[in-house]
């Protein structure tokens, strides 16, 4: 287990799955993410398949590095939320080094980021950091270290040609690359460290997972949470404002009726479906539908301050008195 450091204190990255997260990479990349464990802490379980705010910790690792050119995960084939190439290290179970050079093999970008599978508070605008440090240093990788200060080298991003180099290095000896630890390879690379208590959390017990499902679930992340999964699960890349459809929900909720909030919000979505608009579509429709459940309620508001229903605070500001469909 990465122990957990609660969010806000030094070292972190902020809050697990507060904010949007950002546009393409800062550069090209691929991505090798190890899911082929024998998960022993967690009593043999599909570790990758277990379910954090209910996505499979593999596809909420897919999702982190969905910018990659290329994704391979190192592991027997799986249904997965993102496309990706499957590889496998020969022997199965000859350890991290062994699986990680299996996966390099389907790379060709100049980076590539090496990632574990069981890490369910790792998100985009982290590998997009790792990357961006790379790219802005002479150094052969950096890697996140967690609230203990210790590297974790499958949260990482290198230099694709530092690595082979190193590879080749080690695979020399009679048993080759069986049974070695990636920090055989990490001890030979200049490396960056960048402390990321949060994103460097694992699952590596069940005690681990409970801590996971539990944070999800504070009222700060909740929220976030749940559209990231709503997402992935529909198959929709598109960030937009958050606060600006909670609002439209308030104005149509308040100004209308309650159950005017979620059907309003749909209303919002599908327009801006239909103009196959981006986040300005939505915020431009949504603009809109707000505009009008403030007028809904400020004509109930006038028609209160008259007295009754049948008063005039409903008359257009160019209507004519008397010509009214209902005039007398």
């Amino acid at each position: 287990m990465t122990a957990y450091e609660p969010p806000g204190l030094p070292g972190t990255s902020g809050t697990p799955g507060a904010g949007p997260d950002p546009g393409p990479p800062p550069v090209a990349y691929d991505a090798v993410v190890l899911a082929g464990g024998a998960a022993r802490r967690l009593g043999g379980a599909d570790k990758p398949g277990v379910r954090v705010g209910g996505r499979a910790l593999l596809d909420r690792v897919l999702t982190a590095c969905a910018g990659a050119s290329v994704t391979v995960v190192v592991a027997d084939p799986r249904p997965t939320a993102r496309p990706v190439v499957w590889a496998r290290e020969e022997p199965p179970g000859a350890g991290p080094l062994a699986a990680f050079a299996a996966g390099l093999r389907h790379t060709t970008a100049e980076y590539v980021v090496a990632l574990s599978a069981d890490l369910p508070f790792l998100r985009a605008r982290t590998v997009g950091r790792l990357l961006s440090s790379l790219a802005a240093s002479p150094a052969d990788g950096v890697v996140l270290t967690d609230a203990d200060g210790r590297d974790q080298p499958l949260v990482a991003a290198y230099r694709a040609a530092a690595v082979r180099r190193g590879l080749a290095a080690l695979s020399g000896g009679e048993a080759g690359l069986t049974g070695l630890p990636l920090r055989e390879l990490t001890a030979g690379l200049s490396l960056v460290r960048v402390p990321d208590a949060v994103s460097s959390f694992d699952c590596d017990t069940w005690d681990d997972v409970a801590t996971a499902r539990a944070r999800i679930r504070e009222h700060e992340h909740v929220l976030n949470e749940w559209i990231s999964a709503a997402k992935d699960e529909l198959g929709i890349e598109l960030d937009v404002d958050t606060k600006v459809l909670l609002d439209l929900a308030r104005d149509a909720a308040h100004g209308v009726a309650r159950p005017a909030a979620p059907l309003t919000t749909f209303l919002v979505g599908y327009a801006a479906g239909r103009a196959q608009g981006g986040p300005q579509a939505v915020a431009e429709a949504a603009r809109k539908a707000a505009a009008l459940a403030r007028r809904w309620a400020e004509e109930a508001e006038g028609a209160d301050a008259d007295g009754s229903a049948g008063g005039r605070a409903d008359v257009a500001p160019d209507a004519t008195p008397d010509t009214r469909p209902d005039a007398g």
